[in-house]
Protein backbone atom coordinates (compact mmCIF):
# COMPACT_ATOMS: atom_id res chain seq x y z
CA UNK A 1 0.00 0.00 0.00
CA UNK A 2 1.42 3.51 -1.17
CA UNK A 3 2.17 5.39 1.80
CA UNK A 4 0.41 8.63 3.15
CA UNK A 5 3.32 10.42 4.06
CA UNK A 6 3.13 13.32 2.32
CA UNK A 7 0.55 12.80 0.13
CA UNK A 8 -2.52 15.35 -0.89
CA UNK A 9 -5.98 14.77 -0.59
CA UNK A 10 -7.95 16.43 -3.32
CA UNK A 11 -10.51 13.47 -5.24
CA UNK A 12 -11.97 10.24 -3.67
CA UNK A 13 -10.86 9.31 -7.19
CA UNK A 14 -7.23 8.73 -6.21
CA UNK A 15 -8.27 6.34 -3.39
CA UNK A 16 -8.76 2.73 -3.40
CA UNK A 17 -10.57 0.55 -0.89
CA UNK A 18 -7.15 0.10 1.40
CA UNK A 19 -6.65 3.33 1.59
CA UNK A 20 -9.75 4.24 2.71
CA UNK A 21 -10.34 1.46 5.19
CA UNK A 22 -6.72 2.17 6.52
CA UNK A 23 -8.34 6.23 6.64
CA UNK A 24 -11.13 4.17 8.91
CA UNK A 25 -8.60 2.42 11.08
CA UNK A 26 -6.06 4.97 12.16
CA UNK A 27 -9.59 7.20 13.20
CA UNK A 28 -10.77 4.50 15.26
CA UNK A 29 -7.40 4.36 17.06
CA UNK A 30 -7.16 8.24 17.58
CA UNK A 31 -11.18 8.31 18.33
CA UNK A 32 -10.73 8.21 22.00
CA UNK A 33 -8.26 11.20 22.13
CA UNK A 34 -11.70 13.17 20.62
CA UNK A 35 -13.79 11.66 22.94
CA UNK A 36 -12.68 12.10 26.00
CA UNK A 37 -12.08 15.48 25.10
CA UNK A 38 -8.77 15.64 25.47
CA UNK A 39 -5.43 16.87 23.44
CA UNK A 40 -2.61 14.70 22.72
CA UNK A 41 0.97 15.28 21.20
CA UNK A 42 1.41 13.33 17.64
CA UNK A 43 1.65 16.24 15.94
CA UNK A 44 3.40 18.53 18.79
CA UNK A 45 5.59 19.70 16.36
CA UNK A 46 3.41 20.41 13.33
CA UNK A 47 0.96 23.44 11.99
CA UNK A 48 -1.84 23.60 9.73
CA UNK A 49 -2.84 26.59 7.43
CA UNK A 50 -6.21 26.90 7.28
CA UNK A 51 -6.83 28.88 3.57
CA UNK A 52 -10.53 29.21 3.27
CA UNK A 53 -11.73 31.35 0.20
CA UNK A 54 -15.46 30.62 1.30
CA UNK A 55 -17.58 30.25 4.07
CA UNK A 56 -17.31 27.12 6.41
CA UNK A 57 -18.29 26.00 10.26
CA UNK A 58 -17.58 22.19 10.25
CA UNK A 59 -14.83 21.61 7.64
CA UNK A 60 -12.79 24.55 8.84
CA UNK A 61 -13.37 23.98 12.44
CA UNK A 62 -12.98 20.35 12.27
CA UNK A 63 -9.62 20.09 11.04
CA UNK A 64 -8.86 23.06 13.28
CA UNK A 65 -9.79 21.08 16.51
CA UNK A 66 -8.47 17.78 14.97
CA UNK A 67 -5.29 19.33 14.58
CA UNK A 68 -4.69 20.69 17.95
CA UNK A 69 -6.43 17.21 19.50
CA UNK A 70 -3.37 15.91 18.20
CA UNK A 71 -1.00 18.90 20.03
CA UNK A 72 -0.43 21.07 16.94
CA UNK A 73 -0.79 24.44 15.75
CA UNK A 74 -2.94 26.41 13.36
CA UNK A 75 -3.03 29.48 11.47
CA UNK A 76 -4.51 30.57 8.15
CA UNK A 77 -7.52 32.64 6.97
CA UNK A 78 -11.14 32.26 6.63
CA UNK A 79 -11.94 35.31 4.47
CA UNK A 80 -9.69 36.17 1.78
CA UNK A 81 -11.84 39.65 1.64
CA UNK A 82 -8.92 40.31 3.97
CA UNK A 83 -6.03 38.81 2.73
CA UNK A 84 -4.32 40.18 -0.77
CA UNK A 85 -6.16 36.92 -2.86
CA UNK A 86 -9.22 39.29 -2.66
CA UNK A 87 -8.16 42.81 -2.29
CA UNK A 88 -7.28 45.02 -5.35
CA UNK A 89 -4.28 42.96 -5.70
CA UNK A 90 -6.30 39.47 -6.68
CA UNK A 91 -3.34 37.16 -6.36
CA UNK A 92 -2.85 34.14 -7.50
CA UNK A 93 -3.49 30.90 -6.47
CA UNK A 94 0.37 29.87 -6.74
CA UNK A 95 1.97 32.49 -5.03
CA UNK A 96 -0.57 32.80 -2.35
CA UNK A 97 0.44 29.17 -1.36
CA UNK A 98 3.87 29.27 -2.34
CA UNK A 99 4.20 31.60 0.60
CA UNK A 100 1.41 29.10 2.75
CA UNK A 101 4.34 26.08 2.37
CA UNK A 102 6.60 28.57 4.39
CA UNK A 103 4.26 29.05 7.36
CA UNK A 104 3.30 25.62 7.94
CA UNK A 105 3.59 21.56 6.89
CA UNK A 106 -0.27 20.72 5.76
CA UNK A 107 -2.74 23.23 4.24
CA UNK A 108 -6.25 22.45 3.82
CA UNK A 109 -8.06 24.88 1.36
CA UNK A 110 -11.76 25.35 0.32
CA UNK A 111 -11.77 27.76 -2.65
CA UNK A 112 -15.10 28.89 -4.95
CA UNK A 113 -12.99 27.46 -8.26
CA UNK A 114 -13.72 24.21 -9.33
CA UNK A 115 -10.19 22.34 -9.65
CA UNK A 116 -8.62 24.95 -7.31
CA UNK A 117 -6.84 22.80 -4.53
CA UNK A 118 -5.30 20.97 -7.50
CA UNK A 119 -3.66 23.44 -8.90
CA UNK A 120 -2.09 24.66 -5.27
CA UNK A 121 -0.58 21.53 -5.28
CA UNK A 122 1.37 22.08 -8.46
CA UNK A 123 3.14 24.67 -6.35
CA UNK A 124 2.88 23.36 -2.90
CA UNK A 125 6.10 21.41 -1.90
CA UNK A 126 3.86 19.93 1.25
CA UNK A 127 0.47 17.98 1.54
CA UNK A 128 -2.80 19.92 0.84
CA UNK A 129 -5.98 18.79 1.64
CA UNK A 130 -9.50 19.48 -0.41
CA UNK A 131 -11.85 21.25 2.07
CA UNK A 132 -14.26 22.00 -0.69
CA UNK A 133 -13.78 23.00 -4.54
CA UNK A 134 -16.71 24.71 -6.24
CA UNK A 135 -19.11 22.08 -7.87
CA UNK A 136 -16.04 19.65 -7.45
CA UNK A 137 -15.18 17.67 -4.90
CA UNK A 138 -15.24 17.64 -1.25
CA UNK A 139 -13.65 14.21 -0.14
CA UNK A 140 -12.82 14.72 3.42
CA UNK A 141 -16.93 15.21 4.32
CA UNK A 142 -17.82 11.54 2.41
CA UNK A 143 -14.67 10.28 4.55
CA UNK A 144 -16.43 11.56 7.62
CA UNK A 145 -20.07 10.26 6.28
CA UNK A 146 -18.33 6.43 5.00
CA UNK A 147 -16.35 6.12 8.62
CA UNK A 148 -20.06 7.33 10.98
CA UNK A 149 -21.79 4.58 8.99
CA UNK A 150 -18.88 2.03 9.02
CA UNK A 151 -18.35 2.75 13.00
CA UNK A 152 -22.44 2.60 13.27
CA UNK A 153 -22.84 -0.56 11.44
CA UNK A 154 -19.61 -2.34 11.41
CA UNK A 155 -19.10 -2.16 7.72
CA UNK A 156 -19.71 -0.83 4.61
CA UNK A 157 -20.56 -3.95 1.86
CA UNK A 158 -23.82 -4.63 1.26
CA UNK A 159 -25.78 -1.47 2.37
CA UNK A 160 -28.10 -0.04 0.45
CA UNK A 161 -27.59 4.06 -0.22
CA UNK A 162 -30.11 7.12 -1.16
CA UNK A 163 -28.63 10.08 -1.73
CA UNK A 164 -31.32 12.71 -1.87
CA UNK A 165 -30.37 16.66 -2.78
CA UNK A 166 -28.20 18.27 -5.60
CA UNK A 167 -26.49 16.35 -7.77
CA UNK A 168 -24.40 18.96 -8.96
CA UNK A 169 -23.11 19.16 -4.90
CA UNK A 170 -18.88 18.40 -4.31
CA UNK A 171 -20.40 16.28 -1.64
CA UNK A 172 -22.59 14.26 -4.17
CA UNK A 173 -19.64 14.07 -6.35
CA UNK A 174 -17.24 12.78 -3.35
CA UNK A 175 -20.11 10.27 -2.12
CA UNK A 176 -20.12 8.69 -5.74
CA UNK A 177 -16.40 8.11 -6.02
CA UNK A 178 -16.36 6.72 -2.57
CA UNK A 179 -18.88 3.78 -2.88
CA UNK A 180 -17.22 2.81 -5.62
CA UNK A 181 -14.80 1.07 -3.60
CA UNK A 182 -17.20 -0.73 -1.80
CA UNK A 183 -20.46 -2.89 -2.69
CA UNK A 184 -22.81 -0.26 -1.76
CA UNK A 185 -25.86 0.33 -4.32
CA UNK A 186 -26.91 3.84 -4.85
CA UNK A 187 -30.28 5.81 -6.00
CA UNK A 188 -30.04 9.11 -6.70
CA UNK A 189 -33.32 11.13 -6.09
CA UNK A 190 -32.88 14.69 -7.52
CA UNK A 191 -35.31 17.50 -9.51
CA UNK A 192 -34.44 17.16 -13.03
CA UNK A 193 -32.66 20.31 -13.49
CA UNK A 194 -30.20 18.87 -10.89
CA UNK A 195 -29.46 15.35 -11.54
CA UNK A 196 -26.32 13.88 -12.54
CA UNK A 197 -24.75 14.79 -15.47
CA UNK A 198 -24.30 12.72 -18.54
CA UNK A 199 -20.72 12.72 -17.96
CA UNK A 200 -20.30 12.49 -14.31
CA UNK A 201 -22.92 9.02 -15.45
CA UNK A 202 -20.22 7.88 -18.04
CA UNK A 203 -17.76 8.15 -15.21
CA UNK A 204 -19.46 6.40 -12.79
CA UNK A 205 -20.14 3.31 -14.67
CA UNK A 206 -16.45 3.02 -16.12
CA UNK A 207 -15.84 2.81 -12.24
CA UNK A 208 -18.93 0.13 -11.70
CA UNK A 209 -20.77 1.97 -9.26
CA UNK A 210 -24.44 0.17 -8.87
CA UNK A 211 -26.42 3.10 -9.09
CA UNK A 212 -30.28 4.33 -10.34
CA UNK A 213 -32.18 7.41 -9.81
CA UNK A 214 -35.83 8.48 -8.93
CA UNK A 215 -38.04 11.13 -9.14
CA UNK A 216 -39.13 10.89 -5.09
CA UNK A 217 -37.48 9.37 -2.14
CA UNK A 218 -41.25 7.44 -1.61
CA UNK A 219 -39.89 5.24 -4.41
CA UNK A 220 -36.37 4.06 -3.13
CA UNK A 221 -36.85 5.02 0.90
CA UNK A 222 -38.17 1.23 1.92
CA UNK A 223 -34.89 -0.17 0.53
CA UNK A 224 -32.19 2.10 1.86
CA UNK A 225 -29.45 1.08 4.93
CA UNK A 226 -28.37 4.92 4.74
CA UNK A 227 -29.84 8.05 3.28
CA UNK A 228 -27.95 10.66 2.50
CA UNK A 229 -29.51 14.25 2.16
CA UNK A 230 -28.33 17.61 0.86
CA UNK A 231 -30.65 20.62 0.23
CA UNK A 232 -31.46 21.48 -3.11
CA UNK A 233 -32.56 25.15 -1.89
CA UNK A 234 -29.04 26.35 -2.05
CA UNK A 235 -26.17 28.98 -3.27
CA UNK A 236 -24.17 28.92 -6.02
CA UNK A 237 -21.10 26.78 -4.85
CA UNK A 238 -19.03 28.46 -7.81
CA UNK A 239 -18.95 32.16 -5.63
CA UNK A 240 -16.73 32.75 -3.15
CA UNK A 241 -19.79 34.19 -0.92
CA UNK A 242 -23.45 33.93 -2.29
CA UNK A 243 -26.18 36.04 0.67
CA UNK A 244 -29.28 35.76 0.30
CA UNK A 245 -31.06 38.64 -1.15
CA UNK A 246 -34.36 37.68 -0.63
CA UNK A 247 -36.65 34.92 0.43
CA UNK A 248 -35.70 31.40 -0.89
CA UNK A 249 -38.46 28.78 -1.41
CA UNK A 250 -39.06 25.76 0.04
CA UNK A 251 -37.94 22.42 -0.66
CA UNK A 252 -40.56 20.32 -2.92
CA UNK A 253 -42.23 17.46 -0.60
CA UNK A 254 -40.37 14.61 -2.67
CA UNK A 255 -36.87 15.69 -1.75
CA UNK A 256 -37.78 16.03 2.04
CA UNK A 257 -37.16 13.77 4.23
CA UNK A 258 -39.93 13.80 7.04
CA UNK A 259 -40.65 12.36 10.72
CA UNK A 260 -43.67 11.16 9.10
CA UNK A 261 -41.56 9.78 5.83
CA UNK A 262 -39.34 7.81 8.02
CA UNK A 263 -42.19 6.22 10.49
CA UNK A 264 -43.96 5.04 7.83
CA UNK A 265 -41.97 3.51 4.84
CA UNK A 266 -37.91 3.98 6.29
CA UNK A 267 -36.20 0.71 8.19
CA UNK A 268 -36.03 1.20 11.64
CA UNK A 269 -32.23 0.61 11.62
CA UNK A 270 -31.15 3.03 8.57
CA UNK A 271 -29.32 6.46 9.63
CA UNK A 272 -30.01 9.62 8.07
CA UNK A 273 -27.23 11.82 7.52
CA UNK A 274 -26.41 15.53 6.63
CA UNK A 275 -23.22 17.44 6.21
CA UNK A 276 -25.24 20.57 7.41
CA UNK A 277 -26.06 23.10 6.96
CA UNK A 278 -29.56 22.26 6.20
CA UNK A 279 -33.12 24.17 4.83
CA UNK A 280 -35.96 22.47 5.52
CA UNK A 281 -34.91 19.15 3.83
CA UNK A 282 -34.93 17.65 7.04
CA UNK A 283 -37.45 19.32 9.85
CA UNK A 284 -35.86 20.03 13.26
CA UNK A 285 -38.11 17.06 14.75
CA UNK A 286 -36.16 14.63 12.93
CA UNK A 287 -33.41 15.72 15.17
CA UNK A 288 -34.01 13.10 18.48
CA UNK A 289 -35.67 10.21 16.53
CA UNK A 290 -33.43 6.71 16.07
CA UNK A 291 -32.51 7.29 12.35
CA UNK A 292 -30.52 11.11 12.61
CA UNK A 293 -26.68 10.65 12.74
CA UNK A 294 -26.15 14.14 11.68
CA UNK A 295 -24.58 15.17 15.31
CA UNK A 296 -22.17 11.67 15.57
CA UNK A 297 -21.35 12.50 11.99
CA UNK A 298 -20.11 15.92 13.21
CA UNK A 299 -18.15 14.16 16.05
CA UNK A 300 -16.71 11.77 13.10
CA UNK A 301 -15.59 14.80 11.01
CA UNK A 302 -13.09 15.54 13.58
CA UNK A 303 -11.62 11.88 13.85
CA UNK A 304 -11.57 11.29 10.41
CA UNK A 305 -9.27 14.90 9.98
CA UNK A 306 -7.04 13.52 12.97
CA UNK A 307 -6.23 10.41 10.65
CA UNK A 308 -5.96 12.16 7.78
CA UNK A 309 -3.39 14.82 9.12
CA UNK A 310 -1.95 11.66 10.96
CA UNK A 311 -1.56 9.70 7.92
CA UNK A 312 -0.25 12.80 5.63
CA UNK A 313 2.34 14.55 8.33
CA UNK A 314 3.83 10.94 8.76
CA UNK A 315 3.00 10.42 12.22
CA UNK A 316 1.05 7.29 11.87
CA UNK A 317 1.44 4.50 8.75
Amino acid sequence: MRSFKGRDILSLKDFERHDLMRIFEVGEQLEPIARSRRNGDLLRQKTLVTAFYQPSTRTRLAHEAAMIRLGGQVTGFSDPQMTRAGDFYQESIKDTVKMLEYYGDVVVMRHFQQGAPREAARWLSIPIINGGDGWGEHPTQILTDLYTVWRDKGRLDGLRWLAVGDMRMRTMHSLAYGLTQFDCPVTFVSPPDMSLTEDLKQDLKRYCLDFSEAEHVEQAIADADVILVEPVVQPDYSKSRDERQAEVGHTPENFRITRELLSSKAKPDAILLHSLPRMDEIPTDVDITRWSRYWQEAFGGVVVRMSLLALVLGAME
